[in-house]
């Protein structure tokens, strides 16, 4: 005792005034001295988030050196999420009563490597200012994005109201606070989107002003406008805990930004950094540089970052993050497919890629055509498929194997058979292929990759040329031997299917497709011509999401399908107007709506509960009322033609789901009590869509505040909106990012500046038939600064026609145009060429209408003549005109 307690040295050593006494009463919670005692003894103890604080306070009053250094060791190595953010307040303010420095030091160094975790927890408003700012400041705070940070801190300042009553030293806190962002690095969205927060608008339009500079200059630029190494505004935080990196949404990222993130301090102290820098950036395959390892990063997503050199990237990314599974390059329309196949060959270790964009909105072979410039996908070649076929094994096979076991190539019209063959012949591991929208596809290549993909258990092919070939291969015996057995096709092993929209399927291709999928999770089945009978060839028992919306099965196939899957958690069956009938000994007897649909409501009822549902046809009150077992945690409803829920079934809505976040009606009866008992119960709604509804609401129900309010669409529900209703809805959804208006009769250009100052943070807006909106141009609109999709379509005839030109400048991200011949103010507008800056716009429609009149000479609405569709897919500038509206 006397060796390891400086308390028990003086104490049994003479120098207390307690040492001449026979015995001492120690008054000490007995397991803490317990376990003190077993420290000193040499004996092993448990230090946890609540065991510390009680530890290291005995062992500082006992002066036991051993427990202290144990307890300072446990504290230093300590991983997320073994302490509760709670504890390491407590164990703060321990420190800075106590004076303990090394205490504050390694809580502060606890925050900045957990943030990510301590940044999501319900007590994060009570971190003490000096805590919170330490760990900002530590070199190890470790996020996954700028973003991430400034939120994190919004969500500081505003919890407990700490803004009201501020002093001025309070308010100079939170102002240093916020001067930790490094704003040069934010989405434009999110900077657009907080500039109407207090504590935020003050750092917005300086942001904005430093991110459009940024994006103006290249890589070089930069480099040559630097003088004394980076800003620390313009690197990324990376450290030794980082596993995730995004960046995605900052269209000012470019290589240069990259690489003075990936640069030791050291490499800026050689004068000549500057001229070593733009030699790499002009030839990065015959320069090096020293790149830092982050060994921990796992995951990167650049998406959106338009500028960014793609072949720069993939070696800086090959050195910098040798760990790198999952990538994430959405809406990048410069990667080409040797940049996919250079990702695969230089990141053996990656398992996941994502290189999604817009699909276009032209089917091959389903469009109605009238001319169509070179570019455009063409339906694929017919190639029939036999056993033994080696029609795509001809090209390299030498090439090493990568391990990604899931690929996105959705909406890729530049991705041709050739390709894919490539990509597949490097991915013998892939599990989960989506294709969606590849239309350059043909069925036998589609064939040839299934059967290459021996591990496939997820397919998503909406929108391409997947048909009979594609079938025979996932039918197709994998064994060894020439034995046909069911379980050794990859159909048996099939546990996600999506297939929408494609055609030329026969039925009794796909009943032998659909009886193999025992294991089937997500099965989609839309706009096909799927049958009852296929349906019920189903005999699996794990399904939990089942799409066949627009198709012609019955409610007695469904109901089947449903009490054999009791663990579907979503149904999707909007456009079915087959629910309605019962199929009797081949007979279609009509029944009335409750009896018909019942027994489908009835099976849903008995399942683990639904979380979303898409429904229409013979859908009312009293669904609604079987299904409440089933939906208490209902998250999406959208209801539509053929169903019938009138204002009873809307308030049922409201308590028996009280989890929902979207809402979508079409062709429904509403009125101002059932919109405001939605509103008023439905505390977690992001989404609200009202489409071409009927009854009698107005203002009163858009007062209500919906703070979590995300999408909000009003089509042919608003006529009698005005701009003092619109400002109304400004203020009542304050934080909206994606606006629909469809005719809003008496609104006005003076609409414009009332939308960019009340939603800067819009990312989708559609007006159409909204009154004079765009009369005098749009000029006001471009406020909304991070616009990606915009919809202008018979809104007054002021558009100028530069507009196109114009907008691809004054929007940085948009990606999505759809206009009006009518709007056009001198008759038509200037496109952009495929050299242009606008080539990021990837899908342009401009619509052409003419004027009806009636047999009394009256002019009716415009009717719709035809469509030019203009896409950018990274290879070639498409012009189709069609004879359809899109």
């Amino acid at each position: 005792l006397i060796q390891e307690s400086s308390y028990f040295h003086g104490l049994l050593g003479g120098s207390f005034n307690e040492s001449g006494l026979d015995h001492i009463s120690i008054e000490w919670n007995l397991e803490t001295f317990l376990n003190l005692l077993i420290c000193i003894y040499g004996g092993s103890i448990d230090i946890t988030s609540s065991s510390f604080l009680p530890l290291f306070d005995a062992a500082l009053y006992f002066g036991v050196e051993r427990l202290i250094s144990r307890c300072k060791s446990w504290l230093s190595v300590l991983a997320s999420p073994q302490l509760e953010l709670s504890d390491l307040i407590q164990i703060w303010r321990y420190g800075v009563d106590r004076a303990v420095d090394f205490v504050q030091d390694l809580c502060a160094a606890y925050l900045a490597k957990n943030f990510m975790l301590v940044q999501s927890d319900k007590y994060f408003g009570n971190v003490p200012y000096e805590l919170l700012i330490c760990g900002i400041k530590h070199p190890h705070l470790t996020v996954h994005s700028e973003m991430h940070l400034a939120d994190a801190l919004l969500v500081w300042i505003d919890a407990d109201k700490r803004m009201f009553n501020l002093s001025e030293s309070s308010k100079d806190n939170i102002i240093n606070l916020m001067e930790q962002v490094h704003f040069s690095l934010l989405p434009l969205w999110f900077i657009a989107g907080r500039s109407k927060s207090h504590n935020f608008s003050k750092f917005a339009d300086q942001s904005i002003e430093l991110v459009i500079k940024l994006r103006k200059m290249s890589s070089k630029c930069l480099v040559d406008s630097l003088r004394d190494g980076p800003p620390a505004d313009l690197r990324v935080r990376l450290t030794e805990y980082s596993e995730r990196m995004d960046l995605s949404g900052c269209p000012q990222l470019n290589e240069a930004i990259l690489l003075l993130s990936l640069l030791p301090r050291t490499y800026f102290t050689n004068s000549l950094w500057r001229k070593s820098l733009k030699s790499f950036l002009t030839n990065p395959e015959d320069e090096t540089l020293p790149l830092l390892a982050f060994e921990t990063v796992k995951e990167v997503d650049i998406s959106k970052c338009q500028r960014l050199d793609y072949k720069v990237a993939v070696k800086c990314f090959s050195k910098s993050f040798p760990s790198l599974r999952k990538l994430r390059a959405a809406y990048l329309l410069n990667i080409k497919v040797s940049t996919i196949i250079q990702l695969l060959q230089n990141f053996l270790q990656l398992t996941d890629v994502d290189l999604t964009v817009d699909i276009v909105p032209i089917i091959p072979g389903q469009a109605s055509v009238f001319y169509s410039s070179p570019g455009l996908a063409q339906t694929p070649p017919i190639i029939f498929l036999t056993a033994g076929s080696n029609f795509f094994d001809s090209g390299q096979s030498h090439c090493s194997l990568s391990n990604i076991t899931r690929l996105t190539l959705k909406g890729r019209t530049d991705v041709c058979d050739t390709d894919l063959r490539s990509i597949s012949r490097l991915c013998d591991s892939l599990c989960y292929l989506n294709i969606k929208g590849c239309a350059l596809l043909s069925d036998a290549c589609i064939a040839y990759v299934i059967q290459r993909s021996k591990k496939l258990h997820s397919l998503i092919v909406c929108y391409t040329s997947f048909s009979e070939s594609s079938i025979s291969a996932l039918c197709a015996s994998t064994s060894m031997t020439n034995e046909h057995v069911d379980s050794n096709s990859l159909a048996s092993n099939l546990q996600m299917l999506h297939m929408s929209k494609c055609e030329g399927i026969s039925e009794a291709s796909l009943l032998n497709l659909i009886t193999r999928t025992h294991k089937m999770k997500s099965l989609c089945l839309r706009d096909t011509h799927v049958s009852d009978n296929v349906l019920r060839g189903f005999s699996g028992s794990s399904l939990e999401a089942l799409d066949i919306s627009n198709t012609k099965i019955s409610n007695m196939a469904l109901a089947r399908v449903i009490s054999e899957n009791p663990n579907l958690k979503s149904l999707k069956a909007r456009g079915c107007k087959n629910l309605l009938q019962l199929q009797i000994e081949g007979r279609s007897e009509s029944f009335s709506q409750l009896v018909s649909s019942q027994e489908v409501y009835e099976c849903l009822s008995k399942g683990s509960g639904l979380e979303e549902l898409e429904i229409g046809w013979g859908f009312c009150y009293f669904s609604l009322e079987s299904l409440r077992p089933a939906v208490s945690f209902l998250r999406a409803i959208s209801v539509g033609l053929g169903a019938s829920l009138g204002e009873d079934a809307l308030k049922l809505l409201s308590s028996a789901c009280p989890l929902l976040e979207s809402i979508v009606l079409y062709f429904q009866e509403i009125s101002d009590s059932a919109l405001t008992s939605i509103v008023t119960s439905l505390k977690h709604l992001q989404e609200l869509a009202l489409s071409y509804c009927f009854g009698d609401i107005s203002l009163q129900s858009f007062k209500l505040s919906m703070p979590s309010l995300r999408k909000l669409r009003l089509e042919r529900v608003t006529r009698w909106m005005t701009n003092d209703d619109l400002f109304v809805l400004t203020q009542s959804c304050p934080h909206l990012t994606e606006l629909s208006l469809l005719g809003c009769l008496h609104l006005n250009s003076d609409s414009q500046p009332i939308i960019s100052a009340g939603w800067p943070g819009l990312i989708s807006l559609h007006l159409e038939e909204c009154g004079r909106i765009t009369e005098n141009g749009v000029a006001s609109l471009y406020g909304c600064i991070a616009i990606e999709d915009l919809l202008l379509r018979h809104n007054g005839s002021g558009i100028q026609k530069s507009f196109l030109l114009d907008a691809a400048l004054k929007f940085p991200m948009l990606r999505l145009v759809s206009l009006d011949m009518c709007d056009a103010k001198e008759g038509n507008f200037d496109v952009p060429e495929e050299k242009e800056d606008g080539r990021f716009l990837s899908i342009v429609k401009i619509s052409r209408c003419k004027s009806q009149r009636c047999a009394l000479g009256r002019e009716l609405g415009p009717v719709h003549r035809e469509t030019l569709v203009m896409f950018w897919n990274g290879q070639n500038f498409t012009k189709t005109l069609l004879k359809q509206r899109l």
